[in-house]
């Protein structure tokens, strides 16, 4: 994003997070019980909208009253994280969650644990309809790595991620602040491990299909979705994902594609539909001939699980997951190794991506 639209932001966020302290005095002021509407999050209230392809909150609300005992801590510990959250985009800083809850400890308000002050600002951001980056609030875990031919600002340094080392720019918890210069490229592919995106690098795929490779280290993290959903939005890039061929890496696909349950209220920033999963499926596996392991209960169950999910409702999906418990088996994308590193580059991906 510029400057300009960085600023934007900043001033919503705080027009937002002094709103709801408003809200409070004026119902002091009219000598009314203060309260918060905070919309629910709960299973029942989750809906996958069809025409986004995500899944979305619903229009069901609780409320956090004073008027009710149970609730006057909740409301306490929100409006103390909201003057908190306040004061740091106020002076363009950042904490982490954990800096957070070490922080509340000189608070007037007591949590119990780090998990239920994550869970307060979880509450905070879609109460307000931002999400905890835009309201100064950070992970701790580290970003995603990025190869290619990427340029990029950040606090008016310029960095090109093809001349970063070997292990690529490093994506910013702040990301929204990161500007995109230039992007020689015509597509981008994310691979599950950094293993995988180590290989890619050292076969030079970014020349050989003109790409961004990105390694999600796993489930990837927040800012890592959002940096896939701009580059895809922003440059036009397709982005590709290519990830192990069992349950769980499908659903770290799928939480690419079509955001996660859990943040239904932020999938509008972090989904992009339009991605494509690249990687090991059942028919892969047959006509690969791969190195497999056997399904697991628990990997057969999931899969049992993903055919009811809306967000597989495609019928490749579903035939491709059909037949990953019919043969019984996984493999991971690092089992082409078996025809020699450099089948990954040369035969399997430009195979795959003709088939694309």
């Amino acid at each position: 994003m510029n400057k300009k639209d960085i600023a934007a932001r900043k001033d919503i966020a705080i027009n937002k997070l002094k709103s709801l302290g408003d809200k409070i005095i004026e119902d002091v002021n009219q000598n009314s019980v203060p309260a918060i509407k905070v919309p629910s999050r709960g299973t029942s209230n989750l809906v996958y909208d069809e025409d986004k392809r995500y899944y979305i909150l619903g229009d069901r609300f609780g409320q956090r009253s004073l008027g009710n005992v149970k609730q006057i801590n909740k409301i306490a510990q929100m409006v103390y994280m909201a003057n908190f959250c306040k004061d740091l985009v106020r002076r363009s800083k950042t904490a982490t969650l954990r800096e957070m809850y070490y922080v509340s400890e000189g608070w007037d308000v007591d949590f119990g644990d780090q998990q239920e002050s994550n869970i307060v600002g979880e509450d905070l951001e879609v109460t307000l309809g931002m999400t905890r980056e835009d309201l100064g609030l950070m992970p701790e875990e580290d970003g995603a790595s990025v190869y290619g031919n990427l340029t990029v600002r950040e606090d008016d340094v310029e960095i090109n991620a093809l001349k970063s080392g070997k292990s690529g720019y490093t994506i910013s918890p702040t990301i929204d602040d990161v500007e995109f210069i230039e992007a020689d490229v015509k597509r981008v592919i994310a691979v599950e491990t950094m293993g995988m995106f180590h290989r890619l690098v050292q076969e030079e795929a970014y020349k050989k299909f003109d790409t961004l490779i990105v390694g999600l280290k796993g489930q990837a993290a927040r800012a890592t979705r959002r940096f896939l959903k701009r580059v895809n939005q922003e440059l036009k890039l397709p982005v590709y994902i290519c990830n192990d061929g069992d349950p769980w890496g499908f659903h770290i696909a799928m939480v690419i594609i079509s955001g996660s349950a859990k943040l239904a209220h932020v999938n509008h920033d972090l989904a992009t539909p339009d991605a494509k999963f690249l990687g090991v499926t059942a028919s892969d596996i047959i006509n690969y001939d791969l190195p497999t392991d056997p399904l697991k209960d628990i990997d057969v169950l999931r899969l049992k699980e993903l055919l009811k999910d809306p967000r597989y409702r495609d019928e490749s999906w579903k035939t491709e997951i059909k037949k990953m418990i019919k043969i019984g088996k996984k493999a991971e994308q690092q089992s082409f190794s078996k025809y020699g590193l450099e089948y990954v580059v040369d035969t399997y991906l430009p195979e795959k991506l003709d088939a694309m």
